[in-house]
């Protein structure tokens, strides 16, 4: 891991040259381009950008007729407002008719720290999952955004693409091989699996640094695509490690914990602890310390592994 990059642009980047590979991509903003970095696809391709203003649920609405003639529509908002405003047309309209909409939904989890709970998005991927045909994303550093950013691009179909707005470290160099439906196996370990997605990929691996001095041996797995869940690299975690942790910016119930949970009960037994934000709105503050006080730090997650490691 080496110098951080702000997940938002390394998106906008992917974007624009995206656009210049694919005459068909077109890019819709609720007036967040600035934020969310669709502005850089909007200055090199203004004919193929379109900001809507402040009406989410119009423009999910815009994007899914777009694609019915061929286009590739990039929806662009905070995560929050595509969830909240948009979700309507996203699920009667884009997956529906099961269109080829793609939804990037930027400044998730706890990212728009200072903005507070109104901005927080701890319930997207719970509500996405569960729509039927919707595909599911959350990227961990800049070299899987670009590389996530081309493959939906290919894949036929609605999918959501979970962005933060902080700076992650770079974990994957430019060859790392980003499959649609496929976990990634980041550190090998035999003791326990750590399986994360977002930045918490980045805290897993702090963690299991750390415990390695203690002399436990943890897997770390980023389950970037978390609908269709990687079911067979679960099993196998579940069948070659004592339990499993889940990590993920986002509440304890409907996502990546519960989707990994639902596999193990049905396959393998062995414990699986969630770690998450609890049943709770959170507050505005500094990005770090509001992830410290709800429980998404490294020492919570080393905590959480060494308690299953010594009573699994």
């Amino acid at each position: 891991m080496n110098v951080k990059v702000a997940i938002r642009d390394a998106y906008g980047m992917a974007l624009k040259e995206l656009g210049g590979r694919n005459p068909d991509v077109v890019v819709l903003d609720a007036d967040v381009s600035n934020s969310s970095k669709s502005i850089l696809f909007g200055k090199e391709y203004p004919e193929r950008f379109y900001n809507v203003g402040v009406a989410e649920a119009n423009m999910a609405g815009m994007a899914a007729g777009m694609s019915t003639t061929g286009k590739i529509p990039f929806v662009n908002t905070f995560a929050a407002f595509m969830l909240l405003r948009a979700a309507d047309p996203i699920r009667s309209l884009a997956c529906y008719g099961n269109l080829n909409v793609k939804f990037a939904g930027t400044y998730a989890g706890l990212s728009d720290s200072y903005d507070g709970a109104t901005h927080h998005t701890l319930t997207d991927i719970a509500f996405m999952r569960a729509v039927p045909r919707m595909t599911v994303v959350s990227v961990c550093d800049p070299v899987e955004t670009k590389k996530a950013v081309d493959a939906i691009a290919e894949y036929d179909g609605p999918v959501y693409l979970r962005l933060s707005r902080a700076a992650m470290p770079t974990i994957f160099d430019e060859g790392y091989d980003f499959t649609l439906g496929k976990g990634a196996v980041v550190k090998e370990g035999t003791d326990v699996t750590v399986i994360a997605t977002g930045y918490m990929v980045h805290k897993a691996l702090e963690a299991a640094e750390q415990l390695e001095d203690v002399g436990i041996s943890v897997r770390v797995v980023n389950m970037h695509t978390i609908k269709p869940l990687d079911k067979e690299l679960v099993v196998r975690c579940a069948r070659e490690t004592k339990g499993i942790v889940t990590v993920e910016e986002h509440s304890i119930y409907g996502g990546l914990g519960s989707a990994v949970a639902e596999v193990v009960g049905s396959t393998a037994r062995v414990p699986v602890e969630i770690i998450g934000v609890q049943d709770t709105f959170t507050e505005s503050g500094d990005y770090e310390t509001l992830l410290e006080k709800y429980g998404l730090s490294a020492e919570a997650i080393r905590q959480k592994v060494l308690q299953m490691a010594r009573y699994a």
